[in-house]
């Protein structure tokens, strides 16, 4: 269980890394700073995401499960606030596309590491 959300937390930071790389108003210090990222954005999945999800659960209905990228984006910004300057998010669209591509690269990332670990 604890190696599984170390993975996890290894695997989110090397999206995050990637997603840095690729936009220039998503900006980290580093892999240490994506790491910290990762697992207070973790700590933000656990708590704060659930809330969110229960009260926009309408919005979401009708989107067809779109608005989630939002509440991801949400999340981020939030993990952004919470780390200052080291972590760097200019705008909110910039956040929702960050959000889209994490998710992609983590759902890739975790099928390529659980297909090698079987």
């Amino acid at each position: 269980m604890l190696l599984r959300w170390v993975i996890s937390v290894f695997l989110n930071a090397v999206a995050l890394i990637v997603v840095a790389e690729l936009f220039d108003s998503f900006q980290l210090d580093g892999f240490g700073t994506a790491l910290l990222a990762s697992v207070i954005l973790g700590i933000l999945n656990v708590i704060v995401k659930p809330v969110l999800v229960v009260l926009t659960l309408p919005i979401t209905l009708l989107s067809l499960g779109l608005f989630l990228f939002v509440i991801n984006a949400i999340t981020l910004m939030i993990t952004q606030a919470i780390m200052d300057d080291s972590f760097v998010i200019e705008g909110f669209g910039t956040a929702i596309i960050g959000a889209i591509v994490i998710s992609l690269l983590t759902l890739l990332l975790n099928k390529l590491v659980n297909d090698t670990v079987r």
